[in-house]
């Protein structure tokens, strides 16, 4: 629960979030969590995080524990207490608590879920056989993902690159049941056997529904061979950053043309989608699914659709489906056992109904104090970049004068919505969890949908605020900080400046970055890809970017494992960033200009002691196998030492020197912002 206790003492200067005696008689350090067997220059973060590291227990339901967005474990604990409160009491019909707490009940009720089987979606797969042509299976594909059963299609609604001021339809590439196209080639042991528990679960799903094991061995090898067919013109991860590379707006008449066999003016009128362009994000998959769907029989994308529609579907139908379902994902995140079932529900309702339990959240846990003292630090940061900007050696004022119009442009988001979204045109039922999904994944297409050819809502948000996380949206020029991340060890009111600097003004620092990254430099001041940079600056630019991939891709993880340098380049360089301002603006603090320490640590000593504490995690190791291959995020011991190893601040701040293992020479430093 966030602290409710305010520091109220006055400070003479206007950086300052404020510090008083009773903040200084908490530490905010875990000085008994240090391990002085490891110096601070051959690894930060196991000289502040070591001894935790060493002793604290993973539950066996949870892949990792900590900080970041493990945070949100003790988290929904508090969401819970609002659930199980309001699904007891008598609530108003159509209002949020009726909604929460009916939903959450819906899928509290096993006996009810179980003695349902696969009841559910016997019609579903009814409409499957039903199949007779390639016109009602792409119908089928369409009317399907309006309720969240999504296969071969992946459709959405949001602005356009090249005119951000607008939503327009958006299509990706799809199809595949594992985490990206490189499972299904590489042959690396741990992803073989990843391949194999995948093909068992599928068995598994066919003879849950009545197939014989010759069977569903048979079906199961083509729903994978298909699998593996729009896998192979999929784009990597890596490929998938590159943001010109992923646009082609293209005309419906021209799609009808060149993919005839997805007959796309019908597939859009059966989503709903009154257009007459759309763009098209990967077109390889869809020039390779128009052919496949010509060359693949019927018989095989039924058995296909039906493998789809159980993975869908599978954890809200009995627990058999969801015994096989964890089964499966146990080999991506290494869980042994499943989570107790009010902290799945607790999840799903944050997914399907978040800014409804968001409310109840804000109104029971949140200081509204916070957005005031919060949007105080962002304002900081700010003033911080601009100097940053200001003092760039190889930037050209023309560029830096862009840079900081695009900077003072972001538009700051804390807390929570303005506007809650209205949930109060879904009907949900206390005993019917199935039902209740598919009528709150219609209900969100529709939502989305009506955005098409719409101006863009800027006021809109993109994920729930009791979600321990942060983010910038590049389209709109944005960052938001829900209420779940305003709390220890991010931020709190009692904290000195040392440490909420080196916590929440990092996120903050990090955010504003992400406008700059490789990916967000491309955007201009108001969400436009859309060059505003001189030729020969952005040539700097990305040569500065390309030094700190090759960097982190000498970081290893796990034993052969590597960080992937180009997939989490723009992180890595909000996360460099981020410090560096955080930095500057803390030290513009009354005790970022003193040497006073507290706990035996200076003021610069505390700050980077936080910028390691925010990002205490541990993980199971098939969790971080696979954080690696798809998270854009390099794994949290990186995200502390790889910043900081280019920092000159934190060289003084611990003294050091060549010979320590993570000392760089000043030449080998990477310094981008």
């Amino acid at each position: 629960m966030m602290n409710k206790l305010l520091c109220l003492c006055l400070t003479a200067a206007i950086l300052s979030i404020g510090t008083c005696a009773d903040a200084q008689k908490k530490s905010f350090v875990d000085v008994a969590g240090l391990d002085p067997q490891v110096k601070p220059g051959d690894n930060f973060f196991r000289y502040v995080n070591g001894r935790w590291y060493d002793t604290v227990k993973i539950a066996s339901d949870q892949s990792g524990v900590g900080s970041y967005s493990f945070l949100n474990i003790p988290q929904k604990k508090l969401l819970q207490n609002i659930l199980d409160s309001v699904s007891k009491a008598k609530n108003t019909i159509g209002s949020i608590e009726q909604q929460v707490g009916d939903f959450y009940e819906s899928g509290m009720g096993l006996a009810t879920i179980d003695r349902r089987g696969y009841q559910p979606v016997k019609p579903i797969l009814t409409r499957i056989n039903a199949i007779n042509n390639r016109a009602t299976l792409l119908r089928f594909v369409a009317t399907e993902f309006k309720s969240g059963n999504r296969s071969i299609i992946s459709f959405g609604i949001g602005p356009d690159n090249k005119n951000s001021a607008i939503n327009i339809a958006h299509i990706y590439q799809g199809g595949i049941g594992l985490p990206d196209r490189d499972y299904y080639f590489k042959k690396d042991s741990a992803t073989l056997h990843v391949q194999q528990a995948y093909k068992s679960y599928i068995r598994t799903l066919f003879q849950l529904t009545g197939s014989t094991k010759a069977e569903a061995i048979k079906d199961a090898t083509t729903v994978y061979s298909i699998e593996k067919q729009l896998a192979a013109s999929h784009k990597t991860n890596i490929e998938l950053r590159d943001v010109e590379a992923n646009y082609h707006k293209l005309s419906v008449g021209a799609l009808s043309k060149t993919q005839p066999n997805l007959g796309w003016l019908t597939l859009l009128a059966n989503l709903g989608a009154s257009t007459d362009s759309v763009d098209v994000a990967q077109p390889a998959y869809f020039n390779r699914l128009d052919t496949l769907l010509k060359t693949i029989s019927l018989d095989q994308w039924k058995i296909y659709l039906k493998a789809n529609t159980l993975e869908s579907y599978a954890e809200t139908l009995s627990k058999p489906f969801v015994d096989a379902s964890f089964e499966f994902n146990k080999d991506l995140t290494g869980e042994a056992t499943q989570k107790p079932r009010r902290q799945v529900m607790t999840g799903q309702v944050d997914n399907y109904l978040g800014e409804a339990l968001g409310q109840l959240y804000v109104k029971r846990y949140f200081n509204e104090d916070a957005k005031k003292r919060v949007l105080s630090l962002v304002n900081n940061l700010q003033k911080a970049f601009e100097n940053r900007i200001n003092h760039l050696d190889w930037m050209s004022d023309s560029t830096k004068q862009k840079a900081k119009e695009k900077l003072y442009a972001i538009i700051k988001n804390i807390g929570y919505p303005d506007k809650w979204r209205d949930y109060s045109k879904v009907q949900i039922k206390r005993t019917q969890y199935f039902e209740n999904i598919l009528a709150l994944n219609q209900n969100d297409y529709r939502f989305q949908l009506a955005k098409l050819n719409k101006a863009v809502d800027k006021t809109e948000w993109g994920l729930d605020p009791a979600t321990v996380t942060a983010y910038y949206n590049p389209s709109v020029n944005k960052i938001v900080f829900p209420a779940g991340i305003l709390q220890y060890p991010y931020f709190d009111f009692t904290a000195d400046d040392a440490i909420i600097y080196g916590g929440i003004g990092m996120v903050i620092g990090h955010e504003m970055t992400h406008a700059f990254d490789d990916q967000g430099a491309q955007f201009d001041k108001d969400g436009n890809v859309k060059n505003w940079w001189t030729k020969e600056d952005f040539q700097r630019f990305r040569a500065k970017t390309g030094q700190l991939a090759a960097l982190y891709s000498t970081f290893t993880v796990l034993d052969t494992v590597h960080v992937k340098g180009a997939l989490t380049l723009g992180e890595n360089t909000a996360d460099n960033g981020g410090i560096a301002i955080a930095y500057d603006a803390f030290k513009m603090t009354p005790q970022g200009q003193t040497t006073e320490k507290i706990d035996g640590f200076t003021p610069d000593q505390r700050f980077f002691l936080s910028i390691a504490r925010i990002w205490r995690v541990k993980t199971r190791d098939a969790f971080l196998r696979t954080y690696v291959n798809t998270n854009p995020h390099s794994p949290a011991t990186w995200r502390v030492n790889g910043p900081l190893m280019n920092f000159e601040p934190f060289y003084r701040a611990f003294d050091v020197k060549p010979g320590d293992k993570n000392y760089k020479p000043e030449d080998q430093r990477v310094k981008i912002w």
